[in-house]
């Protein structure tokens, strides 16, 4: 069995009378690369803050690698990298400075651990002497990334690396954790894209400071116990109010150029649900049975808060 690389015990912060974390609980495995999955203002980054000993929580307990998040801060912070959701290296030092910068702070040098960083850096290292600042958001992402891992972290935590970039970046980035995973780092990333999630080995969906659920992706999806059906037509804009009305939805949300209709019984079939819209005016009607993804799953838990 795999030792336990960061715990949290019934974690709870608040700013003021906003509640932005309430009883998290859960832990990472050694090596695991675990996701926090929820849109703005879920309490991800509070989390990840109180996690790198940045801000203390107003109870409950955490440790990573052991360490306790108050009393043995100073040790958890020579062992975590951490990737704020802004860009935060300095704007007037080159990549190159930037880098070195931060491995001096951590008492090493980049070629000590150029091996860690070799695929990342490389992709950036034509641009070594160019202004920070001036970076694309690829680029920043990148140089970021190499700044939490010059010092060889234990754990390394990313706060919505991917947010603000193009997909190719976004598609990029992620083969690059799952290169850091296999030489062993336990990584944990926040995202409000669900469609990361599936990248992860365990996510944890979080809302409004509360954990939805806790699993692995294809276990999250396979709990999900509706019928659902993508449904289009050629009045998109009032065919999810109509949707609401039909007396089989269970729920009905709008999902890119279709809308996702789960229904609350297997016995209720598409002819019914034609026949109901045929009856609205609608035309050119189309009705597809669907999979769930995670982000149905995680609408399907929003009312249980």
């Amino acid at each position: 069995m795999k030792k336990i690389s960061v715990t949290t015990e019934n974690i709870t912060k608040s700013y003021g009378n906003v509640k932005a974390l309430d009883n998290i609980s859960f832990s990472v495995k050694n090596g695991e690369l675990f996701g926090l999955i929820g849109p703005d203002g879920a309490g991800k980054t509070t989390l990840f803050r109180i996690l790198t000993s940045l801000l203390i929580q107003d109870s409950g307990n955490a440790e990573v690698e052991g360490y306790d998040v108050i009393k043995d801060y100073k040790k958890i912070r020579k062992i975590v990298g951490y990737m704020p959701g802004r860009f935060s290296l300095y704007y007037d030092l080159s990549v190159e400075e930037n880098l070195k910068f931060f491995a001096t702070i951590f008492g090493t040098t980049i070629k000590e651990n150029y091996d860690l960083i070799r695929d990342i850096y490389i992709q950036i290292e034509p641009f070594k002497d160019r202004q920070a600042g001036k970076l694309s958001g690829g680029m920043k992402q990148k140089l970021a990334l190499s700044c939490a891992l010059i010092h060889k972290p234990d754990v390394l935590f990313l706060d919505e690396p991917t947010t603000g970039v193009d997909a190719v970046s976004r598609k990029e980035f992620w083969e690059m954790l799952k290169k850091l995973q296999k030489k062993g780092i336990t990584i944990i990333v926040s995202t409000p894209y669900m469609d990361e999630a599936s990248l992860c080995d365990r996510v944890a969906l979080i809302q409004k400071g509360k954990i939805l659920e806790i699993n692995t992706p294809e276990n999250i999806i396979h709990r999900y116990r509706f019928p659902l059906l993508a449904v289009k037509s050629e009045d998109m804009y009032h065919l999810a109010d109509d949707l609401k009305e039909f007396r089989g939805a269970e729920s009905v949300f709008r999902f890119g150029d279709s809308i996702h209709l789960s229904l609350k019984d297997e016995k209720i079939d598409e002819t019914g649900l034609r026949k109901y819209l045929k009856n609205k005016d609608y035309k050119n009607i189309e009705i597809k049975r669907i999979q769930a993804n995670i982000e149905d799953c995680f609408m399907a838990l929003m009312p249980n808060l």
